[in-house]
C-alpha cells in the first residue's frame, strides 16, 4: 500500500501496466456485484416465501421467458466483452514494437544474468532505460524459471535449451524487484533481482562504464568460421541453406509445417539440426550441442543480426551481406 501501491496492486509503472489494471477490476467489480445481487436476491426470496405454516401449500411457479433470455444474455455479453478486451490486451503485452532495444535473460539456480547487445553482462540488477520499449529474449541454463515485475505486470517463464520473451516498456525512473514464480530448488524463495529504470542519458553511460566483453554477435561471427564451409552469408549456395535471410522469414521445411524463424528456431538448427530439414537439402548437418551455452548463444545472435528483421538493438555483423528474402 502506499508508496507501493493500493491493497491489491502494486504501481503501474510501465505503458501497459494501466491496461491490464483496468480489465483486472472490471472483472473484479463485474463479479462483485453480480455476487451482491445473487446472494441479495437468496435472502430476499428466502425471506419472502419462506413457509410460514406447515399445512401452506405454494402454487406452482411457472418459469419466465424473460428471466430465462436475460439470464442467457447478460453473461453472454459480459463474456464477449472480457473475452475481446483481454485478446486486445493480450496480443499488445506479447507483440513488442519494432524498435524494441533487445537484452537476452539467463536464469539459473538461483540468480539471473543479463546480456546487453554491445556485450556488457550484469549477474546483479537489469539496467534499462526509461521510455523505451525493451524486449528480454528468455532462456534457462537448468531447469523451469520464470521472469515476473509486478509493477509492469510482466511475467514469461525462462525455459532450458528454448527461447521465450517478454517486453515493457518503464514510465518513471525507479528501482522494481524481479522474482522467479516457477519453484527451481530449495533457493527458489531467494532468487530475486531488480530492474533499474533510469534515463536514456544514464543508461547511456551505464554502458559505457561496464567492462565491455565480447559482444555476442561478434562471439557468433567468430565461432561461424566453423560453418562456413556449408552455409554462406550473401545469399550464395553452399551446402546448406544461406543463413542471411532466415530470421523474422517463413521457412519451408520438409518434415514440419512452414515457420517463421526465431530464435528457437535458429538454436534447434544448431543443437538438432535433423528435427526440421529446409526443402530442398539433404540431412548431412551434425549436432553441434556441445557447443557451450555462451557460443550457442552467440551463433544465435549472429544468425539473427544477419537478418533484415533482426531487433533494432542487434549490431549486425554481416551488415553488409545480401538481405533478399530469395537466398531462402
Amino acid at each position: 500500500m502506499g508508496e507501493n501501491g493500493s491493497i491489491w496492486l502494486p504501481d503501474a509503472s510501465s505503458t501497459l501496466a494501466p491496461e491490464v489494471d483496468a480489465l483486472w477490476w472490471f472483472v473484479f467489480w463485474a463479479s462483485t456485484i453480480l455476487f451482491a445481487g445473487v446472494v441479495a436476491a437468496i435472502i430476499y426470496y428466502a425471506t419472502k416465501y419462506r413457509r410460514r405454516d406447515p399445512s401452506y401449500v405454494p402454487d406452482p411457479a411457472y418459469e419466465s421467458k424473460y428471466v430465462e433470455m436475460a439470464w442467457i444474455v447478460g453473461p453472454t455479453i459480459l463474456v464477449l466483452i472480457v473475452f475481446t478486451w483481454g485478446a486486445n490486451v493480450f496480443i499488445k503485452l506479447n507483440t513488442p514494437p519494432p524498435d524494441s532495444y533487445n537484452i537476452d535473460v539467463r536464469g539459473q539456480q538461483w540468480s539471473w544474468s543479463y546480456t546487453y547487445p554491445n556485450g556488457v553482462q550484469s549477474t546483479t540488477d537489469l539496467v534499462v532505460p526509461v521510455g523505451r520499449p525493451v524486449k528480454l529474449t528468455l532462456s534457462s541454463s537448468d531447469v523451469l524459471h520464470s521472469f515476473f515485475v509486478p509493477e509492469f505486470r510482466i511475467k514469461m517463464d525462462a525455459i532450458p535449451n528454448r527461447y521465450t520473451s517478454v517486453w515493457f516498456e518503464a514510465t518513471k525512473a525507479d528501482t522494481f524487484r524481479v522474482y522467479c514464480t516457477e519453484y527451481c530448488g530449495t533457493a527458489h524463495s531467494g532468487m530475486s533481482s531488480n530492474v533499474v529504470a533510469v534515463s536514456e542519458s544514464e543508461f547511456q553511460q551505464w554502458l559505457q562504464d561496464q567492462n565491455q566483453d565480447l559482444p555476442p554477435v561478434e562471439l557468433g561471427q567468430q565461432s561461424f568460421t566453423q560453418c562456413a564451409a556449408c552455409h554462406a552469408v550473401d545469399g550464395s549456395q553452399l551446402i546448406g541453406p544461406a543463413l542471411n535471410a532466415v530470421y523474422g522469414y517463413e521457412r519451408a521445411v520438409e518434415n514440419a509445417d512452414p515457420l517463421v524463424a526465431d530464435e528457437n528456431y535458429i538454436r534447434e538448427s544448431i543443437v538438432n539440426p535433423n528435427a526440421k530439414i529446409v526443402s530442398g537439402y539433404n540431412p548431412v548437418m551434425p549436432s553441434f550441442s556441445h557447443l557451450n551455452e555462451k557460443t550457442i548463444n552467440g551463433l544465435v545472435a549472429y544468425v539473427r543480426s544477419l537478418s533484415d528483421r533482426a531487433p533494432s538493438g542487434d549490431s549486425s555483423a554481416g551488415s553488409s551481406a545480401s538481405q533478399s528474402p530469395a537466398a531462402e
